[in-house]
């Protein structure tokens, strides 16, 4: 018991020293941010997703942090960064982490394609997000999904359950939108409607999950990064879009219709992304 007496007491001073120095620093990485009101930032998932917009950057610059690639330039009269996140949630957020702290952007735009949920909406069709949420966080009982908010890691206290798109942003893409030329698929004139925008890591290629989404979600469409981009913005308030045009209907074809429709999706969500940044 006595050798054990100098151990207790040391370890109990590391403790109440950790506790000394990390909280500070927890709380100074959570003050108040100055948004650099000359750029705006726009992200992509993968090639697709970026290529036409990155194309038409002015006066090019290229940076690297930490291995992921940044343009700065030009865009339609706006000074803007852009960069390609990669699939998935994790990626998004690593990406949209290193992007707020080197470029601190005034706003963050999200340009890319997505599974349609709402039965109504066809390849070619954009949603503009009013919100975004994860549709694989929370717990899984033996027949369905009890779906939860994440919690702010600094805070410790539940984040909502749906990140709210920035309204003025939304109601600028709307307004933009009938000015935009999209793809047409066969003789139809692309739809353009606001909605929940929901994302987890998994492809969705089922009618039978795909309606569970519409239903118990209000899903429009779903992706695998927009929440992840929303959740990190939220925490470091920095407004937000996410614009997806839909490559499928996240059904049984859904493979199949992707690789037919990805590109056409692609360069709607970016046309209108491209349009919505030169009235910044």
């Amino acid at each position: 018991m006595k050798k054990l007496i100098p151990f207790v007491l040391l370890m109990l001073s590391v403790q109440y020293l950790f506790a000394q120095v990390s909280l500070p620093t927890v709380q100074g990485n959570y003050s108040g941010r100055a948004a650099n009101q000359n750029i705006t930032a726009v992200l992509g998932a993968f090639p697709a997703e970026v290529a036409l917009i990155h194309s038409l950057i002015k006066e090019p610059k290229e940076l690297v942090f930490q291995g992921i690639h940044f343009t700065e330039g030009m865009l339609n009269g706006r000074h803007i960064v852009l960069a390609q996140t990669g699939i998935g949630k994790v990626n998004a957020a690593i990406t949209t982490t290193l992007l707020l702290d080197h470029f601190n952007p005034r706003e963050v735009l999200f340009s890319g394609i997505a599974g349609g949920v709402n039965p109504k909406l066809l390849p070619g069709d954009l949603v503009i997000g009013t919100s975004v949420a994860y549709h694989d966080y929370g717990a899984i009982t033996p027949d369905s999904m009890l779906r939860g908010p994440t919690k702010d890691p600094i805070t410790l206290q539940d984040n909502p359950l749906y990140f709210p798109c920035s309204r003025p942003l939304i109601e600028l893409a709307e307004n933009v939108s009938k000015t935009v030329s999209f793809h047409i698929i066969g003789k139809r004139t692309p739809k353009v409607i606001e909605g929940v925008i929901v994302t987890g890591d998994v492809f969705v290629s089922s009618a039978t999950a795909t309606k569970q989404l519409y239903q118990k979600m209000k899903a429009e469409a779903t992706e695998m990064e927009g929440a992840s981009v929303g959740q990190t913005c939220w925490q470091q308030h920095v407004p937000f879009l996410v614009i997806r045009s839909l490559s499928d209907n996240a059904s049984e074809t859904a493979h199949e219709d992707v690789a037919t429709f990805y590109k056409i999706a692609a360069e709607n969500s970016a046309n209108l992304v491209i349009a919505i940044v030169g009235k910044l």
